[in-house]
């Protein structure tokens, strides 16, 4: 999903199919079903994120602490954003991961804007890209103030009036729900229930966590539809893809699943609600700048002069929801395999058995 260009000879580039700033585009069916369709998928994920978010049980997250809050898939904690899912990982390790990343993928779509113009950003694949490549500076500040946070446990300090312990992250309060054997935490911290605390991320961290399972669905959607739909399309009609088309539907999830198997982040479900409203605030981008402009379609399927486009409409939005379980089967094995390999070591809350409450 991103403008795909080979040679002169046997190259891609959208045309216009007709006018789209006229009225009579705009006023038929098609946009009626399209628009019904749009219109669902506001409502649901709405709902979604009004149902399981937690804005309404935790209106005051900001370093606010709580003695033994009943954890939810929604909840997240302050080292959750920066500490490594396995104890014998160093956070700078995830630190160095996060700059790499964050450099190459700034540098990669640099270079795309320069070579292909700033109409790339026109395109569904370079906002997800954007979107990852913000993903990793802001995982790259957040593991910065990890680091220095585990730097100050390790050497005895006191980091916000809890007493440090380097092998448990930034605070003891997420230690103990993130062990998959509480007991054995608090032995080891020597204190008791009513002397752990609680300290919830900030709103940078909820901002940041949100970023990855938004990233994680449209990542998948973006490559998929580019290797299984666009890229087969496009091979039968004797186009040639160059290389920078095939690194940016690449790069992007090799990053995106390093970082994924090495962080804590947790995988709630029903955050699938903002990467449906990502989906949907392009489409409507989309349909606003061709309701003033008459300009080419990024993507044949957006196009409403089709009798089809309400059919490709609905087929792209369920198309999200495996895109989404794909990514959340991953967590799944990932929390299966390194919990039964490293049980001592990994130190992950599952979502899975919590349920949406």
């Amino acid at each position: 999903m991103g403008s795909i260009t080979g040679s002169s000879k046997g190259s891609w580039h959208p045309t216009i199919t007709t006018k789209t700033n006229i009225k009579s585009y705009w006023i038929n069916w098609r946009l009626l079903l399209c628009a019904i369709w749009v219109l669902l998928a506001i409502i649901f994920s709405l709902f979604l994120i009004w149902k399981y978010e937690c804005f309404r049980k935790k209106p005051s997250r900001n370093g606010s602490r709580e003695r033994k809050q009943e954890i939810t898939p929604a909840t997240l904690y302050e080292d959750e954003t920066w500490r490594p899912c396995l104890k014998g990982i160093h956070p700078a390790w995830l630190l160095a991961f996060r700059v790499v990343a964050f450099f190459l993928l700034l540098v990669l779509l640099i270079v795309n804007a320069i070579v292909d113009g700033g109409s790339i950003f026109y395109y569904y694949t370079q906002w997800t890209f954007t979107s990852i490549t913000i993903y990793f500076g802001l995982g790259s500040l957040l593991s910065m103030y990890g680091c220095y946070q585990h730097h100050k446990k390790s050497t005895g300090d006191k980091v916000d009036n809890v007493d440090g312990d380097a092998e448990q992250g930034t605070f003891t309060a997420s230690a103990l729900p993130l062990s998959s054997i509480p007991s054995n935490q608090e032995k080891t911290l020597g204190a008791t229930e009513e002397d752990l605390v609680l300290q919830y991320a900030s709103t940078w961290g909820y901002i940041f966590q949100i970023m990855f399972q938004m990233n994680a669905g449209a990542v998948m959607l973006t490559d998929c539809v580019f290797w299984f739909i666009m890229v087969p399309f496009l091979t039968i009609k004797d186009y040639n893809l160059n290389f920078l088309a095939v690194l940016m539907h690449t790069i992007n999830a090799a990053f995106l699943l390093g970082d994924t198997v090495l962080n804590s982040l947790r995988f709630p479900w029903f955050r699938i609600g903002y990467f449906c409203l990502w989906t949907v605030t392009y489409v409507i981008f989309q349909w606003i700048v061709h309701a003033c402009i008459n300009i080419w379609w990024p993507y044949p399927f957006l196009d409403l002069s089709s009798r089809f486009a309400p059919l490709w409409y609905l087929i792209v939005g369920f198309l999200h929801i495996p895109c989404y379980g794909i990514f959340t089967l991953m967590m799944k094995l990932k929390h299966y395999v390194l919990s039964t390999r490293y049980p001592d070591s990994y130190q992950v809350l599952n979502d899975f058995r919590l349920g949406p409450k």
